[in-house]
C-alpha cells in the first residue's frame, strides 16, 4: 500500500524485499543476466509471481529509450503466406522479450501507406518488418524517411538493406520438374495476382522449367488465390487436352480438385495436380496434394 493506504502495483524493490536480494538482482533477473543462480533466479520469479508483479513497460522505455516493440506493416490479406508470416514474427518475438505492433494496410496507396508506417513509427518502435507482397507498396517506402532497422520479406527490384528471401522461382521450378519428370508435357499453370511478387516469381518460375525442358507451353491462367477462382478456372481447364497442373498456391489447388472430381475424372489418374505453400490443410484434400513447401 501506499501512504494514502491504498493498493500499489508491486515495485521491484518489493519483490527484492520478498525475495532476500537486491533491487540490481531483480533487475538482472528480468533481463536474463548469465551471471545469475538458477536458485536466485527461481526465488526471484517467485517472489514476483506471489506479488503479481508486472514490469512497467512505460518506466523502462523512460529510462532506456528501448520499447522493446517490433512493428508489422502487412498487407491486407487472408493469404496462408502473409498470415503465418505475422504469427511467425510475433511468436519469435515473445521468446525474445519484445511485443510486436502491427499496421494493416487496407489500401496500397501511398497516402495509405504513409499513414500506417507513421502510426508504427510514433509507438518508438525498434524495428519493423514490410510483408508486402506487391511491389508498389515497397517502391513508396523506399520514398519515406524510416528512422528505423526494417527489412521486407520479399524479393523485388525496389529493396531495402535487408531482404529475407523466399525462393519463389526455384521453387516453381522444381514443383515443374516434379510433373516433367513424371512424363507430362501438356502441363498448365494457375498463377496468382500478378501484381504479387511471389505470384510473379513462381509464374516465371514455371515457363524457364518449361523451356529447359523444350516442353511445349501456353499462357498461365490468371486466379486471384482463392477456391472459388481455382474452382471456376478448373471447370475451363477439364475441357482442355491436359495433362497437369502447376497452381501457385495450394488453395487454388483445391478448388481444382474439386471441378476435376466434379466432371467425373481422378486426380492424378487423368490429371494431376501440384500445389504451392504446403498450407497445413493440404495433407487433408482428397487425394492429399503434392505441394512445394
Amino acid at each position: 500500500m501506499n501512504d494514502d493506504g491504498q493498493t500499489r502495483p508491486a515495485s521491484i524493490r518489493d519483490v527484492a524485499r520478498a525475495a532476500g536480494v537486491s533491487h540490481q538482482t531483480v533487475s538482472r533477473v528480468l533481463n536474463d543476466h548469465p551471471s545469475i543462480r538458477p536458485e536466485t533466479r527461481d526465488r526471484v520469479r517467485a517472489a514476483m509471481a506471489d506479488l503479481s508483479y508486472s514490469r512497467n513497460w512505460a518506466a523502462r522505455a523512460l529510462v532506456t529509450s528501448r520499447t522493446r516493440t517490433i512493428g508489422i506493416l502487412v498487407a491486407a490479406s487472408r493469404q496462408y503466406g502473409p498470415a503465418s508470416a505475422v504469427a511467425g514474427i510475433g511468436e519469435a518475438a515473445r521468446a525474445r522479450g519484445y511485443w510486436v505492433s502491427t499496421a494493416t494496410l487496407e489500401s496500397s496507396d501511398p497516402a495509405s501507406i504513409t499513414a500506417a508506417l507513421s502510426h508504427l513509427l510514433a509507438q518508438s518502435i525498434e524495428g519493423l518488418v514490410v510483408i508486402a507482397p506487391q511491389a508498389r507498396v515497397l517502391r513508396v517506402l523506399t520514398e519515406q524517411a524510416i528512422s528505423v532497422p526494417y527489412i521486407t520479406l520479399h524479393s523485388t527490384d525496389v529493396q531495402p538493406a535487408q531482404v529475407v528471401v523466399v525462393d519463389q522461382s526455384g521453387g516453381a521450378r522444381l514443383a515443374t520438374r516434379h510433373l516433367l519428370e513424371r512424363g507430362h508435357r501438356m502441363i498448365y499453370h494457375l498463377a496468382g495476382p500478378q501484381d504479387w511478387i511471389e505470384a510473379e516469381s513462381r509464374m516465371h518460375g514455371f515457363l524457364e522449367e518449361m523451356r529447359a525442358w523444350d516442353a511445349p507451353t501456353t499462357a498461365p491462367i490468371l486466379g486471384d488465390w482463392t477456391a472459388r477462382s481455382g474452382y471456376e478456372i478448373g471447370r475451363r481447364l477439364v475441357r482442355r487436352e491436359l495433362t497437369a497442373v502447376f497452381s501457385a498456391n495450394d488453395q487454388m489447388a483445391l478448388g481444382l480438385l474439386h471441378a476435376i472430381r466434379e466432371a467425373g475424372l481422378e486426380c492424378p489418374r487423368d490429371i494431376s495436380i501440384v500445389g504451392f505453400d504446403d498450407t497445413p490443410e493440404a495433407a487433408h484434400f482428397w487425394p492429399p496434394l503434392t505441394t512445394v513447401r
